[in-house]
């Protein structure tokens, strides 16, 4: 009965697309659940609940259908199902087992397709008789007589059907998981689930939401069976729920929108406005992480040397300035964004890792983390001053070179890691301090520092007016929500920058290039031989942000206002954290390094005066010597016994008796 009704179905509303299936050669079509649903909801409801059964029907009564002589079977594969068949992979149960259901995840591993038995025919060498066999427990193996003449004797397998087969492992989202373990589930493809067009869509790093049926698999350890089993998804359908920059629908009417905003005297400052809207102020790190969306260009010199046109943006911040939620939306804006936490995030997280097949080749597999799973578009990592320092060090290749190299077991592999990485960090004693260097108030490497093109400070300071605006724009954003909607949407933006990121690769002008190597010189002229006021990474920067600009405008080539206005931000942020309140001058050490050229040439004062005094009254030397000594040549107390504790914990100093201080 279900197949006569699938076959009124199918005649009425998917006889075309069936013709043009088998006119192609193709192996299935797509079925509207939702249209099956409103045709017969018995039928929709039976095919929830005995998915082998109704889909079987559904087969036979597309054999019916009078399809061209020699057309293959084409299978049908569902889509569209409602909300409540959509179930997290941690509340999946044993009522579940055999049942059609919806799981959305994210791909963590993937097999290589394999051709994978689905039955076998053995001949029975003594009559000849051929007897089918499907495969048992992964295994196929003869019969155990034949079933003609009865006799146990040798079988030789003449024949075998044979489907191409994936394995992958998806995981919860990264939103849904957030502060728990996240659960992973197997999911079995065949056929034309695994073909070229769409193995792409389930590498590792993609989102899917996965329809099929949930089936359980035996256990055996030490050769028996376990009581306990496993579960596994068959998948019938599966559909991207995560689009890569080349797949956003941008279409002829978006195309035209698009072309009339970049011609916008104002379409930066639009674009920028429209950046989280809800948290107010923050217009220069808007207008950064804007540029960062856009991105610069790449470019691989004569010589193979590629220069990365991926920005990297630092937030460094009190608690409460909205980080978090800057971090979260942007990495929502962009196709493959991704978000993580460094407190929970390990180098295998974040970088790759090779991990052991047990459940398919038995062999090794090559599982890619979050940077990787990113590749092409952004991630964003909170708490990034949380992450082990073990664990930083893999993060060097991939924010400069831009690649993931890994050599474990038998694997030997370079993934790409072509994303732009905006982080988020607290200063170690929660409060910003403008008179100590950066990377003395976070635990960042000053490797990984240098590596960031644009670092900020989200300061939490009392100010009577500003705290009067603040309070008064979360007052409204309550009152009246729409004040907080965007001037352009997010999906719109979207597609902007994939149109601008896919179409538009500007080439520096000789005016604008002039206009950044003047800013780069004018600022090296600032420099001292104590103190660096710039350096070349800043000028690389400056280019990766004036294409970024150059881009929004979907301009070909890089004008002066594009410079101006990377200068203009560049400029802040070096005056934000690169500034020396001591010397009131501008030193690029004060972001990146633990010790700014003051704090170095203070050093070396007082490393001279112990070496000075242990030649003039001995060897090791009294500490108010040395302190008296430094305070003549202007070294204030406090600073002298910062400096000495610093340098006996550096390994520099050390006392063979209280009081008493010797270099090593």
């Amino acid at each position: 009965m279900e197949m006569e009704k699938f076959e009124e179905f199918f005649r009425q509303f998917y006889e075309k697309d069936l013709m043009a299936a088998a006119a192609l050669g193709e192996k299935s079509i797509l079925v509207d659940f939702s249209l099956l649903d409103k045709f017969d909801p018995i039928l929709a409801d039976k095919l929830l609940n005995d998915p082998d059964e109704i889909i079987e029907q559904a087969r036979l009564a597309i054999r019916n259908i009078d399809l061209p002589e020699g057309s293959i079977k084409i299978e049908p594969r569902f889509l569209n199902f409602p909300q409540q068949q959509n179930i997290r992979i941690r509340n999946l149960r044993s009522e579940h087992i055999g049942k059609f259901m919806s799981i959305d995840g994210i791909v963590r591993l993937a097999s290589e397709v394999l051709p994978q038995i689905e039955c076998g025919v053995y001949e029975c060498m003594d009559c000849g008789y051929k007897t089918e066999v499907k495969p048992t427990d992964k295994m196929l193996a003869p019969p155990m007589s034949c079933d003609k003449c009865n006799r146990r004797g040798r079988f030789d397998l003449v024949s075998k059907k044979l489907y191409d087969f994936r394995m992958i492992k998806i995981e919860e989202p990264f939103e849904i998981a957030s502060g728990e373990k996240s659960c992973q589930l197997r999911v079995f493809l065949k056929e034309d689930l695994t073909s070229p067009e769409l193995q792409r869509k389930h590498d590792p790093g993609n989102r899917l939401r996965i329809n099929g049926i949930l089936r359980e698999q035996k256990r055996i350890t030490k050769g028996k069976m376990s009581t306990t089993l496993e579960l596994f998804l068959d998948a019938n359908n599966i559909e991207a729920t995560e689009i890569e920059w080349d797949e956003v629908d941008v279409n002829d009417a978006d195309v035209k929108k698009i072309k009339e905003l970049s011609v916008d005297p104002l379409v930066f400052r639009k674009i920028v406005n429209s950046i989280a809207p809800s948290i107010y102020g923050l217009d220069r790190i808007k207008e950064a992480i804007a540029l960062q969306m856009f991105s610069g260009v790449p470019h691989v010199l004569n010589d193979g040397v590629r220069i990365r046109g991926d920005i990297h943006v630092l937030l460094l911040g009190d608690p409460s300035t909205a980080k978090s939620q800057i971090l979260k939306l942007i990495s929502k804006v962009m196709p493959r964004g991704k978000y993580v936490s460094g407190k929970g995030s390990s180098a295998a997280g974040l970088t790759a890792t090779v991990v052991k097949d047990e459940e398919l080749t038995g062999g090794w597999i090559l599982e890619a983390g979050a940077m990787v799973l990113a590749n092409k578009s952004l991630i964003s990592i909170d708490e990034f001053d949380k992450i082990a320092k073990e664990d930083m060090v893999a993060l060097h290749e991939a924010m400069s070179i831009q690649t993931i190299s890994i050599a474990k077991a038998s694997i030997i592999a370079t993934l790409p890691a072509q994303v732009s990485v905006l982080a988020g960090a607290n200063p170690k004693l929660s409060r910003f301090d403008k008179f100590k260097p950066v990377s003395q108030q976070t635990d960042i490497p000053e490797t990984i520092l240098s590596r960031f093109d644009l670092k900020f400070v989200l300061k939490d300071i009392p100010d009577k007016d500003m705290d009067r605006r603040l309070a008064d724009h979360i007052v409204s954003t309550r009152l009246n929500p729409e004040t907080t909607v965007p001037e352009l949407g997010s999906g719109f933006i979207r597609k902007y920058v994939a149109y601008a990121r896919k179409y538009c690769k500007p080439e520096m002008t000789k005016e604008s290039a002039n206009k950044m190597a003047q800013f780069y010189v004018d600022m090296r002229a600032k420099s001292t031989p104590d103190s660096l006021a710039i350096t070349l990474r800043q000028n690389e920067a400056l280019m990766r942000l004036a294409e970024a600009s150059a881009k929004i405008r979907l301009s070909p080539t890089v004008e002066v206002q594009d410079a101006d206005r990377a200068i203009s931000i560049m400029e802040y942020s070096i005056n934000e954290l690169g500034y020396d309140a001591e010397t009131g001058k501008i030193d690029i050490d004060r972001m990146n390094e633990k010790t700014s050229s003051t704090q170095r040439a203070k050093i070396h004062t007082i490393l001279d005066i112990i070496e000075m005094l242990g030649k003039k009254i001995g060897i090791p030397t009294p500490r108010e010597e040395i302190i008296a000594a430094a305070e003549d040549r202007g070294i204030s107390t406090k600073d002298v016994e910062e400096l000495l504790f610093r340098l006996k914990k550096e390994g520099f100093t050390f006392e063979p008796k209280p009081n008493f201080i010797q270099k090593i």
